[in-house]
């Protein structure tokens, strides 16, 4: 594994970094005191700043060697990592918890900011690449759709990129390992909601009504054939209710039932089937129990596709310093999701899954014990450089 001596040098600040924002936590577009650290630090690294996008983004520019003395590629790359926190209590011990109830770094956004802020210190102090970096910090990732919001005001227009590069830490698979996907390599996370009205009444009599919790409970059967029987069993689809609200007293039939849940694809033509289907059944079976239905799914965030060609070039810049054994390009999509797809929509580029290990006391994301792996701080830092050197090469 090749980290380098400067790499090595700076550890010991990336991880006091890490630790800073691990203890400020921050909720999705409310991230001023991150956006300030971060903006701080990259001026303090000689960089351009911009911020206001997407609320509270951040964009640092970072120019090559010769670009900065009026030469130069115009070649330009996007580095990305999200910033805020989850709505959860910690439940950790140690000196850099959070600072805040109800607010934690549990998916390890902290060292994600902390690995691209020391990757901009590197580069900025030996300026070995030629062209243009953007550094772009995202808020709101965590479900508040930062990515989208950071494009739609102008993400793209105002910072020209040939590609952008996404990574997230990822416990359950080694340290020294990284997992590169040609294709599909998180989830659409899509939400619905969904009301069944029939006719209530007495609990006793309930020839009288038309039950709207019996037309539910079938509903919500029949619905997992979406799975079962109507999908290839190689194309991953999940159908999860979460949630089912319905009568307000153990001798009363209500007039109507609310259920929720989730719906997961990792392939954009089978998310529109998916949804077609899901509409159909609860329909239906509704019908057949003399109930109706009213259905809405609503978007969430699209499938993250990496390019193939820029995965490709993922995997041979990770290949030459984690070594080809270490480099994963066969693991299945994860049915979670990331907001980055929307970036990707836009942009060819690569997300690639960084080896945690097991985490403190086996803890994966969303724990609330969970805590970034600072071992992995330099291996990503490399990542960063190491992309950076390969596309944007010195002549």
């Amino acid at each position: 594994m090749k980290v380098s001596n400067e790499i090595i040098n700076i550890i010991p600040e990336i991880k006091t970094w890490r630790h800073e924002l691990h203890a400020h936590p921050e909720l999705g577009y409310e991230e001023k005191w991150t956006s300030d650290f971060v903006a701080k630090k990259l001026q303090s690294f000689g960089l351009e700043v911009h911020r206001g996008l997407g609320g509270t983004g951040v964009v640092g520019i970072l120019k090559g060697l010769e670009a900065n003395l009026g030469g130069g590629g115009n070649k330009a790359i996007g580095l990305r990592a999200d910033m805020d926190a989850l709505p959860m209590t910690e439940e950790n011990n140690f000196s850099y918890k959070s600072k805040f109830e109800g607010r934690m770094h549990a998916c390890g956004h902290d060292g994600h900011t902390a690995m691209l802020l020391g990757a901009a210190k590197l580069l900025a102090s030996k300026n070995n690449f030629d062209g243009t970096v953007y550094f772009i910090f995202q808020p709101a990732e965590e479900g508040g759709g930062g990515g989208l919001a950071m494009i739609e005001d102008g993400l793209f227009e105002q910072f020209p990129m040939d590609s952008v590069w996404g990574m997230h830490n990822w416990p359950g698979m080694d340290e020294g390992n990284v997992a590169v996907h040609k294709g599909s390599v998180m989830a659409a996370a899509d939400r619905f909601e969904v009301t069944v009205k029939g006719n209530g009444g007495h609990a006793a009599m309930p020839q009288a009504t038309n039950d709207p919790v019996l037309a539910t409970t079938a509903i919500v059967q029949a619905l997992q054939q979406i799975v079962s029987r109507k999908q290839n069993p190689l194309d991953a689809v999940v159908v999860s209710v979460t949630q089912i609200n319905a009568g307000s007293g153990f001798n009363i039939i209500p007039q109507f039932t609310d259920f929720i849940g989730t719906i997961r694809t990792v392939n954009s033509a089978t998310r529109i089937n998916v949804h077609k289907q899901f509409k159909e059944i609860c329909k239906a079976t509704a019908l057949a129990y003399g109930c109706t239905a009213e259905v809405s799914v609503i978007k969430g965030y699209p499938v993250t596709v990496n390019n193939i060609e820029c995965s490709e070039k993922a995997i041979e810049v990770t290949s030459s310093i984690f070594g080809p054994g270490s480099v994963k390009t066969n693991m299945a999509p994860s049915m979670g999701a990331e907001d980055f797809a929307y970036m990707l929509e836009k942009i060819p580029g690569s997300y690639i899954w960084l080896g945690a290990g097991e985490g403190k006391s086996g803890c994966m994301l969303h724990n609330t014990k969970y805590d970034f792996n600072d071992n992995i701080l330099p291996l990503g830092v490399t990542y960063w450089e190491q992309l950076v050197k390969s596309e944007l090469p010195l002549r």
